[in-house]
């Protein structure tokens, strides 16, 4: 594996560690894919340093497992501003 390859995957699992960063955050800060923020954490850093990829492996399954609900927040603040409402029904 090339060097700098090495590195960025580190660094990915680095800034989603420290930031609690979605693979979609991440892709975007590094100007990568989601699907090389993936590969990185889940198979180069695993060769490289399986402790870290560990660690961030964590973190992006929290995210996974709470994304239905940002989904479902940004949705109600979506429809929120185009209604012009500070509330809407059926939502507290």
């Amino acid at each position: 594996m090339k060097t700098y390859i090495e590195e960025r995957a580190v660094e990915v699992a680095n800034f989603i560690i420290h930031s609690n960063a979605t693979v979609r955050e991440t892709a975007k800060k590094f100007g990568i894919s989601k699907s090389t923020v993936h590969k990185d954490v889940t198979e180069r850093l695993s060769k490289i340093n399986p402790k870290l990829a560990s660690e961030a492996r964590q973190v992006l399954e929290i995210n996974k497992s709470e994304r239905h609900i940002r989904g479902g927040l940004a949705t109600k603040e979506k429809y929120m501003t185009l209604t012009g409402h500070t509330r809407l029904k059926g939502f507290k």
